[in-house]
Parts: structure tokens; C-alpha cells; sequence
């Protein structure tokens, strides 16, 4: 038997929080790649400490529902789930390139495969992409266009920025897009100016967030002008210094994301069958029936 633990942040403040990491998890539930697919948070229940022993296989993938490795993936993760041996430098990361480590946990004797976060892993860029299509309902969309891909940004943590230009330096690459642009709302470059960095009449805006609270609901659409005040909504697109500003909300929310998690397991060493392909399959499907 394997088991599949997908462990993300949550929160006691925003009850929404927790939504896509269990919608994730259900999506992969249905496609049958896991004996058992789990869940555990660091603010709800169960929690990372605890959640192991909701198992009952030996064998377990855990994938950090995170954006960038740092103090969560490295630190609080490793040490709640009890991890015997665990160290950072066993990733060998440069701040992007996590990727698996094996190791025992303590006190169920579990095998564990510790993965690195859903955020740097490369099929991140193509729910990046994704995202973009879903919010202009073009699965075209890139000629004309300008994409932002936003982060949080902190000179707390460098990898946080690190993640961001990673993967807008990879869609820059694709070609697609006539502009590709990482943004920040605690650094520079700051989206707050994001018209100021595009000539593109049209420009999408995807925050590289796991799930939609405070930032994307609030601040980075005051901060962008998309409205004075969020209670009151914007329209997509939004009319800004003369662009249009389609603004695609915390790209953790896309249905695609099951597909990094599931990749990030494969890597380690499980056996997803052609669960990917169906994953990428069906979240295509769902959307266009949600468009239609």
C-alpha cells in the first residue's frame, strides 16, 4: 500500500483556505493513483504533527502544498512530522530545484518520501498558464497579451522571489506571451505600478498563491486599481492607465495544480500509472463545461 499527504498551510481566520488543497486531494482521490490520499495543515486539523497517524500505509509520498522552500518545507514541516535524519542540504537545492528525500519518520516507523514544494516544481508554469486561459476563456490566449506572475516577496526569504522568476522566466521562454513579468507586493518590482512595466493593451494577472484570502482578495487588487474597495468586486477584465487587467486570483485555486502534486509524488519513485494524463485530461474537460 501507498499513501499520498498533501500538507499545506490553512488557517483558523479564512474557513476558505483549506479548499483547494482538499479539492486537490479529491481530484486525485477519483483517478485511484494512492491506496490513500490524505490531508494535514499547520493551522487546522489534522495537523502536520498528527496526521501521519491518519495513514495506514507504510509507504508515503508527502508534497508540500507551498509556493518556495524555506522555513515551512525545511523546518516546520520536517520537524512536526517527525522526519529521523532530516537536513535541508539533503534536497541539494539551489533554491528552486528541491526535489525528494527518503527518511523514516520516528514514531510510526512510516517510510517517507518528503518532496520538495508544489511552487518550484516545473509543471508549475504550465498552471501558470493555465490560469490565464481560464480567466480569458481563450485556451489560446498569448498574442497581444502581457502575463504577471505575482508573489509575495520578502527579503526575509530570497527563495520566495526565487520561485517567481523561476517560472516567469520559463513562460518568457515558451514564447507565447508578448511580455512576461515577475511582480511583488513587499519588493521591487511592485504591483502596485504593474501598468507602468507593459505596453500590452491586455495583461494577465496571476498570483503565485496556493489559496485566495487577504493578498489576492484584497490588497493586490486595491493596490493594482482594479477597485477602491475590494468589498464592493471589480470587473474582469478592469479597465487600468489605459490596459485591460484580467486578474486571475490565486493560481493554488487552479484544478490543474493536482497535476504538480501528482508529478512531484511520481518523481520521488510512485506509481501514478497514467493518473497525470487523466488529471490533465479532465481538468480541461471541467473547465470548457464550466465555460460553456
Amino acid at each position: 500500500m501507498s499513501a499520498l499527504v498533501i500538507v499545506a498551510h490553512g488557517s483558523h481566520l479564512n474557513p476558505d483556505s483549506s479548499t483547494p488543497t482538499h479539492d486537490h486531494a479529491d481530484t486525485i482521490r477519483a483517478v485511484g493513483a494512492f491506496d490513500e490520499v490524505r490531508t494535514g495543515f499547520w493551522k487546522e486539523e489534522p495537523s502536520f504533527h498528527e496526521v501521519l497517524r491518519t495513514v495506514d500505509a507504510d509507504e508515503v509520498y508527502v508534497v508540500p502544498l507551498f509556493v518556495s522552500e524555506g522555513y515551512f518545507t525545511e523546518q516546520v514541516i520536517p520537524r512536526e512530522l517527525r522526519l529521523d535524519g532530516w537536513d535541508p542540504e539533503a534536497w541539494d537545492s539551489d533554491g528552486t530545484s528541491a526535489t525528494d528525500v527518503t527518511l523514516t519518520a520516528e514514531d510510526t516507523g512510516q517510510r517517507i518520501h518528503y518532496c520538495g514544494p508544489v511552487g518550484t516544481h516545473d509543471s508549475m508554469t504550465d498552471v501558470i498558464v493555465r490560469r490565464a486561459e481560464s480567466v480569458t476563456g481563450d485556451p489560446a490566449v498569448g498574442e497581444g497579451f502581457g502575463i504577471a506572475v505575482v508573489g509575495h516577496g520578502t527579503k526575509r526569504n530570497e527563495n520566495s522571489a526565487k520561485a517567481i522568476e523561476y517560472h516567469a522566466d520559463r513562460i518568457e521562454a515558451l514564447g507565447r506571451f508578448d511580455e512576461v513579468q515577475a511582480l511583488f507586493m513587499d519588493e521591487d518590482p511592485e504591483v502596485d505600478d504593474v501598468t507602468d512595466f507593459f505596453e500590452s493593451e491586455d495583461v494577465v494577472v496571476v498570483p503565485l498563491f496556493i489559496a485566495d484570502g487577504y493578498h489576492t482578495q484584497e490588497d493586490i487588487p486595491e493596490d493594482m486599481g482594479l477597485t477602491d474597495d475590494y468589498r464592493t468586486g471589480w470587473d474582469t477584465p478592469t479597465e487600468v492607465d489605459g490596459h485591460r487587467i484580467w486578474y486571475a486570483g490565486a493560481v493554488g485555486t487552479e484544478p490543474l495544480m493536482a497535476d504538480v502534486v501528482l508529478e512531484r509524488a511520481a518523481d520521488a519513485g510512485a506509481n501514478v500509472g497514467g493518473a497525470i494524463e487523466r488529471v490533465r485530461e479532465e481538468t480541461r474537460q471541467s473547465e470548457s463545461v464550466a465555460g460553456d
